[in-house]
């Protein structure tokens, strides 16, 4: 049988199990209706009984009504019908996009529970390099909802771009950066060496920018690293860039993936022209 018969099957045993009728299904989606302020949301008696009966597939207004007549999750809905929400963060690994860009943090079911430390061992030294499988005392399951909520209120998280080696070899093209919303003014206290200078993560109008900056009145400047074979570049701030954060974390492969390996290559051959 065909994944949207099956579908249509289940949904009908689960309006079954809760003693509804199509009709009633009906009336109670015209409130749904009503309450979202669109006629897209309304099913009809005829149409329930197509998808219950026939292979079909609904649109994503009828199945948010169903999910909350049926009282089910609707990521559950969707997956039923093909779509699972959770491929979502596995697919985009598969694909990289070239341009540095925010990312986003989500889970499609906040519910679910995931394996977490929640009591390290006292006798582990945390200023000392060490396995996180050794420091952990106990591990239990926790709700991703929970999760999420440690540190958004603060912090974003960046991805730079494979193609933008602007702060390379300091981050490397793919790296995931988090940022501190909360550091959204330059400094210009003095640093030491480059891994005190400060990186800032930037919105340009028409894309993002991972870097060194110096403000000076309302121009702001966007320094590459030395080795990147990138130029400065300047913007009005704040109408052409605006400063969303002080990057405070990174995580980068050491070893780079061929593509950005080659695209590394390219980039040292331009600058070796240039220099000519």
């Amino acid at each position: 049988m065909e994944p949207g018969f099956r579908a249509g099957e289940y949904l009908k045993q689960t309006r079954n199990r809760l003693g509804i009728t199509t009709r009633e299904v009906e009336e109670l989606s015209r409130k749904v209706g009503l309450e979202s302020g669109s006629e897209e949301f309304y099913i009809s008696n005829a149409w329930l009984t197509q998808l219950e009966n026939k292979s079909s597939v609904p649109s994503i207004y009828k199945l948010f009504t169903l999910s909350v007549i049926y009282r089910m999750n609707f990521s559950e809905l969707l997956a039923m019908f093909g779509v699972v929400l959770s491929d979502a963060a596995r697919l985009q690994s598969c694909m990289p996009l070239d341009h540095t860009h925010l990312a986003s943090v989500e889970a499609s079911d906040r519910d679910k529970p995931i394996t977490f430390p929640i009591r390290f061992d006292r006798g582990f030294s945390m200023e000392k390099t060490n396995l996180i499988s050794r420091m952990v005392e106990l591990w239990g399951e926790v709700p991703i909802s929970m999760i999420q909520n440690l540190d958004v209120r603060h912090c974003q998280y960046g991805f730079i771009g494979m193609d933008d080696f602007t702060m390379y070899p300091l981050l490397r093209p793919g790296s995931f950066v988090q940022i501190d919303r909360q550091g959204n003014r330059v400094n210009a206290a003095k640093w030491h060496s480059e891994f005190d200078r400060p990186i800032y993560f930037v919105e340009l109008r028409d894309s993002y920018a991972c870097s060194w900056a110096e403000l000076t009145g309302s121009r702001l400047t966007l320094i590459p690293h030395p080795l990147s074979g990138c130029s400065t570049s300047q913007f009005a701030h704040p109408d052409e860039a605006e400063v969303l954060g002080r990057v405070t974390a990174v995580a980068m492969r050491l070893e780079a993936r061929p593509e950005a390996r080659e695209a590394a290559e390219i980039n040292d051959a331009q600058k070796s022209s240039r220099r000519l």
